[in-house]
């Protein structure tokens, strides 16, 4: 049978078609088929390189660079169109290069986040990326999976599958032999097997792809640092309109007027923005990616960096998630080994679960031999019902075994809606630290009888303490969910430094919200949760201003994962969850996550520093050129040297998404008057430098209107990047040290400026006495500028918190 004529087959055409055991394939057999119908991957639409790199030759920043060129030529100033046509050259060539390193960046997270499929291959259950499925592979889709390729049904009970991804529709589809599972689609509830019949562009979703482009989402940081593109755009168009009026009336000629005026708002505005926010999320994710974290969209870094309440797993986060059977308690007409069988029965080995796993290696302590008995059905772990059943047949006849959660598992057992002994063991389990497992079985009559309980235990990991403890000095409370007891939730977090005050649910469902929000602000955990309060527990702590970050790894914590301001996927979530997380852990433990929140605080840094930096060198260019012009009729640079002096700026700024930086203590949070208040510090600061060394040159040196105008242009270019470690640091400059590639490529630049206004090169020459002059001027002016820097975000910073408590303002 071809592969697309699998999904109009039925259950027992497919079965025919494949071997009684269910071999599946060959692994020659999928080579070659991978060969025929390719990689089961959506191909993105992909932009034409060429039509990429010719897009940044078009649009508003390239256009007037163009009109400015074309101005030079019919002036006469070859010097200056060759100049700014290399502008516009170079421009395009390092913003496609940092465009193509962030994609490379992106593809890399994206195959680290591919998912795996459980196929069948040369008669053995193996993970295989789902990328190299192939028609004709039989595969095992379960709880919390996404489906990896369109299949069909084939064996197992059913499958309750959420389609809304692909056809809207809210409510869960059920799924029964025969029936076909949508690549793309959650498994909400049970377990089958089924045959791959379509991969990659072939499948219902790959189809769809072809139609629709994916929207793309951007961060608050994203907006606010557009924002302040937008605002410096208006304030250089505004201030260059004020020079061409005042040109006109002058009776200047408009020509030269107009190509200066062109040139100096391509060099005011931030041309480089795109390409320094990609690059340096992009940076970032990869430096994460080493940390064991994987961002699933770049947006969510922002987010990370803020955080300031940390709703963590207990188990496999705050615990080693190592768990192993501590002890065996029978109940009444059993012994340990029944517990035991029981519990093994009700178990399969092939499914991974750390459950059934510690069970399975309990009996290979106890060499119990479970041969005798025939699994006929099994029932995988529902999350509702909190519980596990299997069918089997014995050498006493047929029954059910079932494991779970203790009060689960007593609901089975008829007449028994208390049983003491249940409660007493839970108890002293909990004493412990231990988690409780039920175990029952049904008699030869069918009736369920409670054969015992299993005690699991799960310690905390060793570097927990320590990491909350870290938490703590960062500005994040950390708060345990737990789906176990209360008392196991409070003997586990006075192991790791947590306070004991553990929630159930009901201190905060069915309450007013007031209330509510108060008992969750105040608990240090949550005990005896299921998924649909972890929703609860963020939305009551968002509504109360915090940035929360949820942990999850199920597929009923996707709704939490994705309401979270960063939504926490662990190592070994289910598909589900790794699709609703921003971001996704690759090793298990707390410190994972500690470190992610460090890195991300990191990356937010350099922003800020970009942001600060970019605004004050506006200002500081922008107001100084207007003012020399408007008030003193000079122009004190040309418009090559605005060319030169941008086309150097945007080298070295690039290299900002590199730079070292240092994590705050305290969640970060993008504080646009913070930000404002600084750069306007630090431009009008820098106007009042300019014109002092402009001032200087005239009275006291004496310079011709050229020689002064190279001086400036040396002046400008050093002082500007100087700002970069000014803007970099609340402290001093030395405080923290800037990164190699930092220093390198300013060292670099400001050598090429001052070598072309020493020698002449485009520009007249100054010669080594008036550069040695400026350099020391600038150097003196920026150690007083950062005095001043500390001093100033100090009394800022008091001023602000005083607003903010008294009159709320942010």
């Amino acid at each position: 049978m071809k592969p697309e004529e699998m999904a109009e087959a039925s259950a027992e055409d497919l079965m025919s078609e494949l071997s009684s055991d269910v071999v599946g394939l060959s692994s020659s057999e999928a080579e070659s088929r991978l060969l025929k119908y390719g990689s089961n991957e959506i191909a993105e639409k992909r932009v034409n390189p060429i039509v990429k790199f010719l897009a940044y030759f078009w649009g508003p920043i390239p256009w007037m660079i163009e009109v400015a060129a074309v101005l030079s030529a019919l002036l006469g100033r070859w010097e200056d169109f060759v100049i700014i046509s290399l502008l516009l050259l170079m421009n395009g060539v390092v913003g496609f290069w940092q465009e193509n390193k962030a994609d490379r960046a992106i593809e890399l997270l994206k195959k680290r986040l591919a998912p795996t499929a459980r196929v069948r291959r040369d008669g053995k259950w193996i993970d295989l990326p789902a990328r190299e499925l192939v028609p004709g592979d039989v595969v095992r889709v379960r709880l919390g999976e996404i489906v990896p390729a369109d299949v069909k049904l084939f064996e197992g009970d059913f499958l309750q599958v959420d389609e809304s991804a692909l056809t809207g529709e809210s409510l869960p589809v059920e799924k029964k032999a025969a029936d076909v599972a949508y690549s793309g689609s959650t498994v909400r509830m049970g377990e089958m097997n089924a045959l791959v019949y379509a991969t990659g562009m072939n499948t219902f979703f790959g189809q769809a792809a072809k139609l629709v482009e994916e929207a793309t989402t951007q961060s608050h940081l994203q907006k606010a640092v557009i924002k302040i593109g937008d605002y410096l755009i208006m304030l250089a168009v505004a201030l260059v309109a004020l020079v061409f009026v005042v040109a006109f009336l002058r009776h200047e000629s408009l020509i030269q007027t107009l190509q200066f005026a062109l040139v100096l708002v391509v060099a005011a505005i931030p041309a480089a923005l795109p390409a320094v926010l990609s690059v340096t999320m992009a940076v970032g994710a990869i430096s994460l990616s080493k940390r064991e974290a994987i961002v699933s969209r770049l947006v969510a870094i922002e987010e990370i960096a803020g955080i300031d309440i940390l709703c963590s797993d207990k188990t496999g986060t705050i615990t080693q998630n190592a768990i192993k059977v501590a002890e065996l308690v029978p109940f009444e007409g059993f012994e340990e080994k029944d517990v035991l069988l029981s519990g093994l029965l009700a178990s399969r080995e092939e499914d991974r679960d750390p459950i059934d796993v510690a069970i399975i290696e309990k009996n290979k302590e106890e060499k119990i031999d479970p041969s005798g008995y025939n699994l006929k059905k099994f029932e995988p772990f529902d999350p509702v019902s909190k519980r596990t059943e299997a069918y089997v047949e014995g050498p006493e006849g047929s029954f059910k075994t079932a494991k779970g959660a203790p009060q689960s598992i007593l609901s089975l057992v008829k007449g028994a809606s208390e049983n003491s002994s249940v409660d007493e063991n839970v108890n002293a389990f909990a004493a412990k630290g231990y988690r409780a497992l039920g175990v029952a079985r049904t008699d030869l009559d069918g009736a369920w009888q409670y054969v015992g309980m299993i005690a699991l235990n799960d310690p905390p990991r060793e570097d927990s303490a320590e990491t909350i403890k870290t938490a703590q000095s960062m500005g994040v409370k950390d708060k345990m969910v737990t789906g176990d007891h209360v008392a196991i939730a409070k003997e586990i977090a006075k192991m790791v430094g947590l306070g004991t005050k553990m929630e159930p649910p009901s201190a905060f469902v069915d309450k007013p919200d007031e209330e509510a929000e108060k008992v969750i602000e105040d608990a240090d955990g949550f005990a005896q949760v299921f998924p649909e309060h972890k929703y609860k527990i963020v939305e009551l702590l968002q509504s109360k201003g915090h940035i929360v970050g949820m942990t999850g790894d199920g597929v009923n914590d996707a709704p939490a994962l994705k309401k979270a301001d960063a939504g926490i996927a662990v190592s070994g979530a289910t598909d589900a969850a790794k699709s609703a997380a921003a971001i996704v852990l690759t090793k298990p433990g707390l410190s994972v996550i500690i470190d992610a929140i460090k890195e991300s605080r990191r990356i937010f840094r350099r922003m800020n520093s970009y942001a600060i930096y970019r605004i004050s060198e506006t200002i500081r260019v922008l107001f100084f050129i207007t003012l020399s012009i408007v008030a003193f009729n000079f122009y004190p640079v040309t418009a090559l040297m605005i060319v030169l002096l941008a086309l150097l700026n945007d080298f070295a700024i690039m290299s900002i998404a590199y730079d070292r930086a240092e994590y705050s203590d305290q969640p970060d949070r993008w504080r646009m008057t913070s930000v404002m208040g600084m750069a306007l510090f630090l431009g009008l600061i820098g106007t009042v430098e300019s014109f002092g060394l402009l001032f200087f040159g005239l009275d006291y040196l004496h310079l011709s209107k050229e020689t002064l105008q190279s001086l400036m242009y040396l002046k400008l270019s050093v002082a500007g990047q100087l700002i970069i470690f000014i803007a970099r640091t609340k402290g001093h400059f030395w405080s923290y040290l800037p990164g190699k590639m930092l220093v390198g490529a300013v060292i670099g630049t400001q050598t090429i400026a001052t070598l072309i206004t020493v020698y002449g090169i485009l520009v007249p020459p100054i010669g080594w006495h008036l550069a040695a002059i400026v350099w020391s001027y600038v150097i003196v002016v920026f150690l007083i500028i950062d005095q001043l820097k500390v001093r100033f975000y100090k009394s800022f910073d008091e001023g602000l918190k005083f607003m903010e408590d008294r009159f709320k303002v942010g």
